[in-house]
């Protein structure tokens, strides 16, 4: 089975504290066709997704977020 991977970057617009940031992180990680994630060192409000082209797309992804009660916006990479 061929995985088509992609990445995309989301901006959250909200300061969010470790604990935030952990718990949003978990959310992301239980979305289908998500395969993995992480947040830019110096730019902690800056979220790297990478999943599943077959799977999922990256508004479902960013729905995801907003769903949550955070605003946010994609960034391509």
């Amino acid at each position: 089975m061929d995985i088509h991977m992609t990445d995309v970057m989301l901006h959250i617009d909200e300061n969010l504290d470790k604990f935030q940031r952990k718990s949003l992180e978990n959310h992301m990680r239980g979305q289908i066709g998500v395969i993995g994630l992480g947040y830019h060192d110096h730019h902690p409000h800056l979220m790297i997704v990478e999943y599943d082209l077959d799977a999922t797309t990256s508004m479902e992804l960013l729905r995801s977020v907003t769903a949550k009660g955070l605003h946010a916006e994609l960034i391509g990479l």
